[in-house]
This record gives C-alpha cells, structure tokens and sequence, in this order.
C-alpha cells in the first residue's frame, strides 16, 4: 500500500448543483431524441409481394421456391460455396444454415405492397384487397405461418393518392382489429415521403386510429421510405430526414431507402442504378448519421437483377446480390430488400458467412473485455456494445447458435443484451 493522498476541492457544492440544473432541459432531450436502439429483434431482410399476388400460403412458397432454385443450381455445398466465394472452411456450415433456414423461416419481414407494386385499381378493389390481407394475416398469425414481422405498403401522403392511402390503412388495420387485434409483428412502411409534414400527417392517422380504438399512444409505428432527393436535403440545405424522424414523435422504427426511385430522382441513368451507386451511398450515410441514436433503424434497398434463366445468369445474379449484401453488412446496412424468392439463398448465405467469419475475434474480444484481460485490441465500452449486438444479430438470423456463443464469451444471451441495448435494462459485469 502506498501512501494515502489527500484529496482537496476549490470549488463550492453549489457549482455542481446549478450545473445540472441548467442542464436538465439538454438531459431530458437527449433521453427524448437518443434512446438507443429498442433492443428488439432486427430482420436481415424484407421481402415485397403486390397485394394482389399475396396468398395464405405466400411465406412457404418463398421457401419452397428458393429450395428448388438452390437444388438445381447449387446441388451441395461445394458448389454453392465456390460460385459465391464462401470460404471453403465454411461451405458446409454454411450451406447446411441456409437449407434450415429456408425450410424453417425464409421469410423474417413480409410486406403487403399496395404502392408501386400494386398500382392504381378501383376504390371497390383496393377496399376488397386490404381487408383481404387483414384477413390473411390475423390468420396466419394465429396459426404460426407468419412470418415474425409483417405489414403493409399503402400509398403516400401525396395529393393525388392521399386519400387511397388513408383509406387502404384504415381497412386493413381495422380488419386486424376485427380479427382479434394488432399482431406484435406489425409493420407499416410510409413511401415516397419529401417533407416532414407527411410524417405529421402520418402520425395523425395513427393517432385518429388508437384512438378510436382505445389503443395505448404510440401502439402503432411505421417506417419512413427514402426515395426522393429532397428527403435527404430539404430546399433550406438541412437534412430533412432527421426532421422526420422527429415529426414521427417516437413511432419511426426504419429507414428503409428506395434504390430505384431515388437513383432516377437524381437522374442516374438506368443502367446503373444499384444499391452500391455513389449517390445510394450518400443518401444512406445521412440517413444513418441521422438515426444514430434514436432507435430508428436504417434499411438497404435491393437489386432488380432476378436469378432466373439458364445457370450462368442465375449465378450470375447470385453473386451480385451476394456482394451488395456483404458491402451493405460491412456499413452497418443489416437490412435489405428481396424481390424475389431466388434472392433468399443468397441473402442468407451472405448474412452467415459474415457472422460465421466474424464470430471467433468479436467473441474472443468481448470475452476479454468483460474479463479485463487486455490482448492485441484495447476495446472501449461502446465497442462492447457493437460486439455484442453483432453477436445478437448472428444468433437471431440462425447463423450463430446461442451456445456457441456463450461457450466463447462466458456470457448469457441476458448478458449480451444487457451490454447492447440500455433499453435491455443495462450489465455490470466485474472480472472472475
């Protein structure tokens, strides 16, 4: 023991206190606009099937499909490892991963499209297809087939479709509610909006509707839909999309950006509109640095490249998808769009292979961390907190098992979420 310090202040106990009373506006709007992230689970994708062409059985169809595009075209694991570049370490685990996934849950986010996939039909029409996927829906739900998270795309808040929009809405949440309820999974995706006032709009609605039927405030959240220029820098030269989240008054879950619609609204020419074009890449950079911190959730778009014809242009088509969706994991996009049930061998296969490669550092580092043992990386609190919600993203998609994740760390799944979300209820954790 050395010797004892003595420990001396100059400045008087009120200074701190009137520091934290001026403060306390700054507090409060912190923990209002920077919550974190809601510590629920995250899809690694969302899938978008045209109201008309959505069936009872449309989520096993997805996987069934897919199943038989994987068989014909990549028989075993081998082969579909060496048309995607897995490492060959992995193409077993790998391959066996997407098979089970496929056959168990291939689809995570379903989306009812009653926007540009379904286009403009009779008031009669529309009326009859939204209650019809009401309908759908509560009964999936009620007999396990659907798929965890699941809503609707309706129209915009637009002039010329407002209305149709409202009215698509309120049948098919009414007819939810006629089926027993809003299913947990619920999701509502917002497009083409421009201006923050549609979000306000929006939540109007939302708010008309709880109301109606005695829901809690805020039951009901949405996703705002980039697809226009002016959602990322308003006509002042500010970031509009950080004013929308804020209209949205805590409801905004996801971002979800329109690859097709916001490429050709800043006049990129049609061949080279992707996900990996510099303009995507700028308007997604805003939109994450504008959620960071308030628990909304910034989404890829997708590619129009369909894996269908001969081999060569199914694999083809499989190994663009791969690539954009390891670009988009590695920029913190762990969510993107699938337009067709060819795309979800590929969409997971990427989504394993990256947990699968990662898994041994971040577990090895975190396990460290919380050990205080040091090693070849200093690692700071929020790095911890990144390692452990790449752990939780692995493990809820079924590329990591919660095991072998505990095996490696010495941490429980309560452990892990404690360290990724403050909204899980926080982690001390003190060395062994």
């Amino acid at each position: 023991m050395g010797q004892q310090e003595q420990v001396a202040t100059s400045l008087a106990g009120t200074v701190g206190a009137e520091i934290g009373a001026s403060l306390t506006a700054v507090d409060a709007e912190l923990a209002r606009r920077y919550p974190g992230d809601p510590g629920t689970r995250r899809p690694v994708h969302t899938v978008y099937v045209p109201a008309d062409a959505f069936e009872a059985g449309t989520v096993r169809s997805w996987g069934d499909r897919a199943l038989a595009a994987l068989d014909e075209h990549a028989p075993d694991a081998a082969a579909f490892a060496e048309i995607l570049s897995v490492p060959p370490e992995l193409a077993e685990d790998v391959h066996g991963r997407v098979r089970a996934k496929l056959e168990r849950e291939p689809v995570e986010d379903l989306r009812i499209d009653f926007e540009d996939g379904y286009g403009l039909r009779p008031d009669a029409e529309e009326d009859e297809a939204a209650a019809r996927a009401a309908r759908l829906v509560a009964e999936a739900y009620a007999d396990g087939t659907a798929a965890p998270y699941t809503g609707i795309r309706m129209k915009c808040m637009e002039a010329a479709v407002r209305d149709r929009g409202i009215r698509t809405t309120d049948v098919f949440l009414t007819g939810l509610m006629r089926a027993g309820g809003l299913p947990d999974g619920l999701v509502l995706t917002l497009p083409k909006v421009t201006y923050p006032e549609q979000v306000t709009a929006f939540v109007r609605l939302l708010e008309a509707f709880e109301t109606a039927h005695g829901l809690p405030d805020g039951r009901i959240g949405f996703e705002i839909q980039i697809e226009t220029s002016q959602s990322i820098l308003a006509s002042d030269g500010t970031a509009a999309v950080a004013r929308m989240i804020d209209a949205a008054r805590g409801r905004a879950t996801g971002l979800h950006y329109g690859t097709f619609d916001y490429s050709a609204c800043v006049g990129v020419s049609p061949a080279y509109q992707a996900s990996d074009h510099p303009a995507a890449d700028h308007a997604k950079a805003v939109m994450q640095v504008a959620a960071a911190g308030t628990g909304v959730r910034v989404c890829d778009g997708s590619t129009n490249v369909l894996p269908v014809g001969p081999p060569e242009q199914v694999h083809d088509a499989w190994r663009l998808h791969y690539r954009l969706t390891r670009r988009a994991l590695a920029r913190a996009y762990y969510q993107g769009w699938d337009m067709h049930p060819g795309h979800l061998p590929t969409r997971y296969a990427a989504v394993y292979t990256f947990y699968r490669e990662g898994l041994p550092q971040a577990a090895s580092r975190l396990a460290a961390y919380v050990a205080k043992a040091g090693g070849d990386v200093m690692d700071e609190p929020a790095t911890a907190k990144a390692l452990s919600g790449y752990l939780l993203r692995g493990i809820d998609c079924g590329a990591l098992d919660t095991e072998e994740v505990a095996r490696l760390t010495g941490l429980t799944r309560a452990d892990l979420d404690g360290f990724a979300s403050p909204r899980r209820g926080g982690l001390t954790v003190t060395a062994p």
